[in-house]
């Protein structure tokens, strides 16, 4: 992101602004090290019950991180807003990620853990990431999958996203060509021609009700509603990811 960050040499005060790394942090055992995380920060559920909450990703509660005085701040480029964090980085570190591949995930473990010295922590958290990949056995033939994240208007994942490079290791190819998220009809869903439809349970909770909806226009292909977090949360939930996606076969 070609941004410049000083950053404490042992931060004490930490603001979350990213689930996925609320939960990494939880794991590098930061414990009384974290003072603020959003609402969406819903693991672990102690943390979610007892941190302070500093407003959403999107929309950040600038009055309450000002009084948790945080000597760190963590974000990322596509959960946090870009106006968000110029306005944050003027008073406070503000580290952000910036991820689209699984490889880039665990660099981003290993660069978190290194610069709140857990790194030895850290290192076992890739370990079990890395004993779960290589265990997990990727289908020869990968599937075609359309993964959706919203309904009404129907909106699915493209490429140049996390979830793509997931979709992959997971054994799937993703049929939707364009970049980033987008809005898709469906005459382009069946022109896509997928064999798999995922609907994935978060952001938009997809239920049975949409799948019998799906199921009327296409009846020939498989639907299934996944365990968003597996396929987007780029912490240390990757140890559980692989195993979760040798399930759905």
């Amino acid at each position: 992101m070609k941004r410049e960050v000083l950053l404490p040499v042992f931060p004490l005060r930490i603001i979350s602004l990213v689930p996925s790394q609320t939960e990494l942090l939880f794991e590098l055992g930061l414990g009384e090290r974290v003072v603020g995380v959003t609402k969406f920060c819903v693991h672990p559920k102690e943390w979610f019950d007892s941190k302070p909450r500093v407003g959403g990703t999107k929309c950040v509660d600038f009055e309450k991180i000002a009084a948790l005085k945080p000597d760190l701040i963590i974000g990322n480029k596509e959960e946090n807003t870009k106006e968000d964090i110029e306005t944050l980085e003027k008073d406070y570190s503000v580290w952000m990620s910036d991820i689209y591949m699984f490889e880039g995930a665990l660099e981003m473990i290993f660069e978190v853990s290194r610069f709140t010295n857990t790194k030895e922590k850290g290192i076992e958290i890739l370990k079990a990431i890395s004993k779960a990949k290589a265990t997990f056995k990727q289908p020869i033939d990968l599937k075609k999958v359309v993964y959706f994240i919203w309904n009404n208007p129907y909106m699915v994942v493209g490429k140049n996203t996390f979830i793509d490079d997931m979709l992959y290791h997971a054994g799937y190819v993703n049929v939707v060509m364009k970049d980033r998220y987008l809005e898709l009809s469906l005459e382009n869903l069946k022109t896509l021609d997928p064999e798999v439809i995922l609907l994935s349970s978060e952001p938009f909770p997809f239920n049975k009700k949409h799948v019998e909806e799906l199921k009327i226009h296409l009846p020939e292909v498989e639907i299934k509603i996944v365990d968003g977090e597996m396929f987007s949360w780029y912490g240390s939930k990757l140890a559980k990811a692989f195993p979760y996606f040798a399930s759905l076969y």
